[in-house]
């Protein structure tokens, strides 16, 4: 069906006077540069690592593990956890947080005091307004290295490769910063597939 040169005309002095409909981008698209704090929770041993997404390969802005020695009671631990992570959002202020997921645990004990260090990183960084998402540990090494039953060395080696790092990171800071790692990886997938938030 055709329309006459008049109606022609009429539509399109219809379309000049109409305004321009804004295009409202999401918040942090994955071109965006942003700021990933990754945690590894162990109430002796919790790593972190801070990575910017640059280009052509992400920055690392710090890395390294809160220890707590075998001889501090529980709470000790829990608190400098907190307090030691609380420190970290306030010098580097990440964009989000991504932490090491629920794993299974033969032993009731590990996986209680496990939780209890999961949940004061958790807390610390809750309470700073960030945005937490949790990972699996499976998810990660597949991420890095590309197989879910890697060992840790063979993800601290592509962790320091991936990052440019010039020495090899300590166990705990290299899971930190491959959890950090591998949430930047499913950003940038564009996937449909949403990340669990806690």
């Amino acid at each position: 069906m055709g329309i006459t040169p008049q109606q022609f005309a009429q539509l399109s002095h219809r379309l000049t006077k109409r305004q321009p409909v804004p295009v409202i981008l999401p918040s942090h698209t994955p071109a965006d540069t942003i700021t990933i704090l990754g945690i590894d929770p162990s109430l002796r041993g919790t790593g972190y690592g801070i990575i910017r997404t640059t280009r052509p390969m992400p920055t690392t802005l710090a890395h390294g593990t809160i220890h707590c020695p075998a001889s501090w009671i529980r709470s000790r631990c829990l608190g400098t956890i907190s307090e030691k992570l609380r420190a970290l959002t306030q010098t580097y202020s990440p964009t989000v947080c991504a932490i090491e997921g629920l794993f299974f645990a033969q032993n009731m004990k590990t996986a209680l005091i496990m939780g209890e260090a999961r949940g004061a990183a958790i807390a610390a960084v809750a309470t700073t307004g960030i945005n937490l998402f949790e990972i699996a540990p499976r998810k990660v090494k597949q991420a890095i290295v590309g197989y879910g039953g890697a060992q840790k060395s063979a993800v601290a080696k592509m962790v320091q490769r991936m990052l440019g790092l010039a020495e090899l990171p300590e166990p705990d800071a290299a899971d930190a910063l491959a959890i950090a790692l591998a949430f930047a990886h499913e950003q940038s997938r564009q996937t449909l597939i949403k990340q669990k938030r806690i």
